[in-house]
């Protein structure tokens, strides 16, 4: 028998089950792949946004990393939300001594409630000790601003700010454009590491269910890494994945839904049959 692929999500909690840890997981298991998780960050939320957010010990955090690596055979590994600088240095020291294979960074800053998910004094962590390791990055526009410090109102500002956070030392570069409301199409750039620029375009959808989806799109990179496929081949699945995943939303709850996980395997069900 084969051995199950596994993949290791560092990231907060949602207590609405749309996005952080728990999205990453049905990501990882609809891409079968098996999850498994440290939570960095306990915070209060459903679709309505972030009510507080609690800390989780630093020792508990290094505990849970060395369970992980005790007992599981890691084949990707991705970031969330990371919370403090203190969080962001011991995940960076860990993963800079353990092989979890390839890293992809959510570099998750702030909820769409507006409440900030990275304290201020853990960018500079975040980038000077992070970044260096990564294999894909995933900002949103806003994100991607504040690591390249530039602001992006154009495709053109896009390439350049995914150069800039290139040579930060992460290799792969996604920059999503779904934070730029204009025209019907929402376009997302990939800077491979050779240089090479991909525009992956799909119909913008009008929709507010789209809570988690800057989660489930690096949860989807990073279980496709884990069963070796390339950066360009996991963000063109990741593309569709996620497009499918807002196009068949879920209605639950009063506020910002989630996207639909399952979605995606409604499409290649209906392909393939």
């Amino acid at each position: 028998m084969n051995e199950t692929i596994q993949a290791l999500t560092i990231a907060g909690f949602d207590s609405g089950g749309g996005a952080g840890m728990q999205a990453d997981l049905k990501t990882f298991q609809e891409r079968i792949v098996f999850g498994t998780s440290v939570l960095t960050a306990l915070p209060i939320q459903n679709t309505q946004g972030v009510k507080k957010v609690y800390d989780i010990p630093i020792e508990a955090i290094q505990d849970q990393l060395e369970i992980i690596k005790e007992d599981f055979k890691i084949s990707a590994v991705k970031t969330g939300m990371l919370f403090t600088a203190e969080i962001t240095q011991l995940v960076s020291t860990f993963l800079r001594n353990t092989d979890f294979g390839p890293l992809v960074i959510d570099p998750v800053m702030i909820a769409k409630s507006g409440h900030a998910l990275l304290k201020e004094t853990a960018v500079t962590a975040l980038v000077e000790e992070l970044l260096p390791q990564a294999m894909v990055i995933t900002p949103n526009i806003p994100e991607a601003e504040v690591i390249a410090n530039r602001t992006i109102s154009t495709k053109e500002d896009m390439l350049t700010a995914a150069k800039e956070i290139q040579l930060l030392g992460v290799k792969n570069v996604v920059i999503k454009g779904g934070h730029h409301l204009e025209g019907t199409q929402s376009t997302d750039l990939l800077l491979l590491e050779d240089g090479q620029a991909d525009w992956l375009s799909a119909p913008r959808i009008a929709t507010k269910n789209t809570h988690g989806t800057g989660c489930t799109f690096s949860a989807c990179i990073t279980a496709e890494l884990a069963k070796g496929r390339s950066v360009r081949e996991a963000v063109h699945t990741t593309k569709g994945f996620i497009q499918a995943a807002i196009a068949d939303g879920i209605q639950v709850g009063f506020g910002n839904g989630p996207t639909n996980h399952w979605a995606f395997r409604k499409v290649e069900y209906s392909e393939k049959y």
